[in-house]
């Protein structure tokens, strides 16, 4: 006798194989279903709502479309705070990009939604990302030493390693002539680079051999899987995705990531257990991230076990990664299509670093003009364009509007930072906005590259070192403009990732 898991699985696969027609007519009921739950959740959301509501898919498919990033602007000028998006005949997402809901959404603790974090479990493990409740409030309380500015300081070294490691790849591709190159794939391995360093004091050569390293090629591949997952309907079903010739590749990739790492925790942990014992203690350059909540483990062994520990030094591994990578080459973009710009960042770091030979802390907090270009770029394209909280109780905005428990609202930090309510000419490149003066006139939640309340990035200054140290060495060693033929188009991913790489001209400096 079967199963329900058993014919779960059967159904599963039997879908997957059916005829075209087949296809279509469950299209068709799930559309009829979708109507029906269309009215109720709108009885349930409100009236106010039913003022924005879109009747239709289309807005909703074309929003998770490649580079639609302009049809999500369309509907930010359209809708002053909000509007409505169904994905599929069940589930509604609220989008938000008005300040004054941002702050009142995000002063809560509501759980992040299921239907978008879960798919990122089976890679990151339960870490900061996707754990809720105490749980969350734990592991944040015994993480946050690791990012305190001791810390940091010492990763000003490692990062310039890093980068220049980086140019020098670029000098040798270039030579004395001006060349096009795909520098986001560069800039992907250089911050991972970066990771295996910081994180795991790893040092992987993955910038110069990445094609022999599994680790680097299975978070490539399966970063790749989850965002093909996220935008096919069927896919979301764990039970037809599993057995979905994407599902055995991702689990083969999970794998490998995982193992990977858990063999680095576990000859950490025995190093410091030998060195514990025999009284060698090993003086390092600097405490990585690893050293860090390996201490924190030991102070709190029935709190915080190996699985937590594997979950957060994959979580910090594969989304610092994605995350920095795509915030370094937009900057570069922004720069590269705004050559006034760049002239004058190069101008300050120049008359801060002289030649570049050495890089510090101190340093870094001198570049004014750079960090308001560094901000700009945020805004214009945040790596992580939207959050996503399921309502655990019923919310009220400032201006009255409520919202019951059980709706998903999605916090548009893209919608947020091109809302021409709120940013005059939202599309220009225009670094004054983060003068002081500007900065301080405007709503505080205006601007959240890291969103903000208690869930906040808890790597935020980590991220804003490391834009600081790529950008004034690659402005110090070459000169960027755009190629008109190749744009950028943004993928809105999770992270947010381009569509066909970045192209730009490199041209070595004297």
């Amino acid at each position: 006798m079967l199963t329900k898991l058993d014919s779960l699985s059967v159904s599963a696969n039997i879908l997957m194989r059916c005829p075209h027609f087949l296809k279509w007519m469950c299209l068709g009921l799930f559309g009829a279903i979708w109507q029906w739950a269309m009215s109720t959740e709108w009885r349930k959301a409100g009236a106010w709502v039913l003022s924005c509501r879109i009747d239709s898919w289309e807005p909703c498919l074309m929003l998770l479309q490649d580079g639609e990033m302009e049809k999500l602007e369309e509907l930010v000028g359209k809708y002053p705070c909000a509007f409505p998006c169904w994905v599929g005949p069940f589930q509604v997402f609220f989008y938000i990009y008005d300040p004054d809901y941002a702050k009142a959404f995000l002063s809560r603790t509501d759980p992040k939604s299921k239907y978008l974090y879960k798919f990122l479990i089976p890679c990151l493990g339960k870490g900061l990302v996707s754990l809720e409740g105490p749980k969350w409030f734990q592991h944040r309380h015994l993480l946050t030493p690791g990012f305190n500015f001791n810390i940091l300081k010492s990763y000003v070294e490692v990062m310039a390693h890093s980068v220049n490691t980086m140019l020098d790849k670029w000098e040798k591709i270039c030579g004395p002539q001006d060349t096009i190159v795909e520098v986001f794939e560069h800039i992907t391995l250089m911050t991972l680079d970066i990771l295996m360093k910081c994180v795991l004091s790893q040092e992987t050569n993955c910038q110069t051999s990445s094609t022999h390293d599994l680790y680097v090629k299975a978070t490539f591949e399966a970063s790749k899987i989850i965002f093909h997952r996220l935008y096919n309907f069927l896919h979301h079903l764990d039970i037809i995705f599993k057995f979905s010739p994407q599902g055995h590749r991702l689990q083969e990739m999970v794998k490998i990531l995982h193992q990977y790492t858990e063999k680095i925790i576990q000859d950490r942990k025995k190093l410091l257990k030998n060195e514990k014992k025999y009284g060698n203690t090993q003086k390092r350059k600097y405490q990585d991230f690893l050293d860090i909540i390996l201490s924190a483990q030991a102070e709190n062994d029935n709190n915080f076990s190996d699985t937590d520990l594997q979950s957060e030094v994959n979580t910090f591994m594969l989304a610092g990664q994605d995350t920095m990578a795509g915030g370094i080459s937009w900057l570069l973009y922004h720069l590269a299509l705004n050559p006034e710009h760049q002239e004058r960042c190069r101008e300050e770091i120049r008359g801060i670093l002289g030649d570049g030979s050495s890089i510090t802390w101190d340093q870094l907090g001198e570049m004014s003009y750079t960090t308001m270009c560094i901000k700009e770029s945020l805004r214009l394209a945040p790596p992580v364009p939207s959050i996503s909280r399921e309502l655990s109780k019923p919310i009220t905005f400032p201006d009255g509007r409520s919202l019951p428990a059980g709706i998903t609202v999605v916090l548009s930090i893209w919608g947020l930072h091109h809302n021409p309510a709120i940013w005059e000419n939202p599309k220009v490149f225009d670094p004054s906005r983060f003068s002081q003066e500007n900065s301080d006139q405007r709503h505080p939640h205006s601007f959240l590259p890291f969103s903000a309340g208690p869930r906040n990035c808890i790597g935020q200054q980590f991220a804003m070192i490391e834009l600081k140290v790529a950008i004034a060495l690659i402005l110090l060693r070459f000169k960027v403009s755009p190629d008109p033929t190749r744009p950028l188009v943004f993928l809105p991913q999770i992270v947010l990732k381009p569509k066909n790489g970045v192209y730009l001209h490199l041209k070595k400096l004297p």
